[in-house]
């Protein structure tokens, strides 16, 4: 009769898992938990808004996005070597303003038209182009008024500042380094 090949002794005892089956599964329900809770929050809207002759919060937030858009454009004059980074600032911002101004006009009960969006702007004297540090700095605000706004609002507008804040940190790491 054959025999089997002799196995060596283990040289050490068999390693238990960094996680057990029944740790994930409490890990995932308490984060499907979490996620369920933040999705109730933001879809319980206030539904009526209760001053409605306050101005919309988001108008601060598109002023801001048409300025750092107008502020990109310029800024290629300075730094002609990063056009195509500013180009792409410029486009997201100006995006980032069309997106703004679609969802005040939606809030509004009206249709986004050129004529909601040429309200908000104001004609200033024509500044000097900005730096790349100057318009960096712009971000900067821009990014934190968009978290800050994202915070104290709900629902849909609070994504999209959310969404907006993001973009611009990534312009901000990635695209000015």
């Amino acid at each position: 009769m054959p025999s089997a090949p002799a196995l060596p002794p283990p040289s050490a005892p068999p390693r238990r898992p960094a996680l057990s089956r029944r740790s994930a599964l409490k890990a995932g329900a308490a984060a499907l938990g979490v996620v369920t809770v933040a999705a109730a929050a933001g879809c319980a809207g206030t539904g009526d808004r209760d001053g409605a002759d306050e101005p919309d919060p988001l108008l601060s937030a598109l002023t801001a996005a048409r300025r750092d858009a107008a502020a990109a454009g310029a800024a290629i004059a300075l730094a002609p070597e990063r056009t195509a980074a500013l180009g792409v600032i410029a486009a997201e911002r100006t995006a980032h303003g069309d997106a703004l101004a679609a969802e005040i006009a939606r809030a509004a009960g009206g249709v986004p038209s050129s004529t909601s969006a040429s309200a908000v702007t104001t004609t200033a004297p024509a500044a000097p182009p900005p730096t790349v540090d100057e318009l960096r700095a712009m971000l900067g605000e821009s990014q934190r008024g968009a978290a800050t706004l994202a915070r104290r609002l709900d629902g849909h507008r609070a994504g999209l500042l959310g969404s907006i804040s993001a973009a611009i940190a990534a312009e901000q790491a990635v695209m000015l380094l």
